[in-house]
């Protein structure tokens, strides 16, 4: 699966990965002492909606759009907030015309005490990352594979934080990735967050990593599985899920409020369905 994210950002998938890490992110900022988050597939930070790229694929309409201008309930509405909050900093004038990345999106929720690492293998992306951040010295943007991060940058010296692993799933093998590379990284820091997302498109792939999750010996993971439509006839994009390993003791309530509101505006076919289950308690 080829997933280069200038086609696909804003789409149902990207808004239901960046609401849970708004989430994480929120939650730890509920104690004063700094925390880091680490990105390990940053890519460029910001997406223009009126590109090409975006304009060629449309996902965004299917996704961020649907959601920008919603009527929400008050509790969904109040959990969504900094999420929203972060999209629209993007969009001062008016209308839906730009798309935070996960980089950004982090970072605009961050306190001054906070520090992010974004990490982006294509030089061209790393670049135009290192543009966008440029003075801010919160944020320190590295050119690097993603996979080695798991190893050379954990733990990180706030000892507090998020490992953030978003592959863009373009070679085979990526779920064996998210496997081992879990694994390696809660050797070197296991009391640390992890979000791992993956696509829901090869669906005996899908139930071959999350066994493999349960094999691997890592406590405390939580599955999210969310799906827009069911199995395609032709392989497509059904839905997306994250893992979240030590996920923080309110996620999994503010998860049963967030999944239906999002799934009511997201869903395109029927039957699908989202879901929350403990891979390993």
């Amino acid at each position: 699966m080829n997933y280069r994210h200038a086609y696909h950002a804003g789409n149902f998938a990207d808004v239901v990965k960046h609401v849970v890490l708004s989430r994480l992110v929120e939650y730890l900022k509920q104690k004063d002492k700094a925390f880091r988050v680490i990105d390990t597939h940053a890519g460029i930070g910001r997406y223009d909606l009126s590109s090409t790229e975006a304009q060629k694929t449309g996902e965004w309409q299917g996704g961020i759009s649907r959601l920008f201008d919603a009527a929400l309930d008050a509790p969904a509405a109040a959990l969504l907030a900094p999420y929203l909050e972060a999209v629209r900093s993007l969009n001062s004038e008016g209308g839906l015309k730009k798309y935070p990345g996960s980089p950004l999106i982090a970072r605009h929720l961050m306190r001054k005490q906070d520090r992010l690492s974004a990490i982006e293998l294509h030089r061209q992306d790393a670049a135009k990352l290192r543009a966008l951040f440029a003075g801010d010295f919160q944020t320190r943007v590295i050119e690097l594979d993603g996979w080695l991060a798991l190893g050379a940058h954990l733990p990180p010296k706030e000892k507090r934080g998020l490992v953030l692993v978003d592959p863009p799933f373009e070679e085979e093998g990526e779920f064996d990735r998210l496997v081992d590379g879990l694994r390696k990284a809660h050797k070197r820091w296991p009391g640390g967050i992890y979000a791992l997302w993956y696509p829901v498109k090869d669906r005996k792939a899908v139930i071959a990593f999350r066994k493999a999750l349960v094999q691997s010996g890592v406590p405390k993971l939580l599955d999210i599985g969310f799906e827009i439509r069911p199995p395609s006839a032709e392989p497509s994009l059904d839905g997306n899920g994250m893992v979240v390993v030590n996920p923080p003791f309110t996620l999994e309530r503010e998860l049963r409020t967030l999944l239906p509101a999002l799934h009511k505006l997201l869903v395109v076919g029927k039957p699908a369905h989202w879901t929350l289950e403990w891979l390993a308690a």
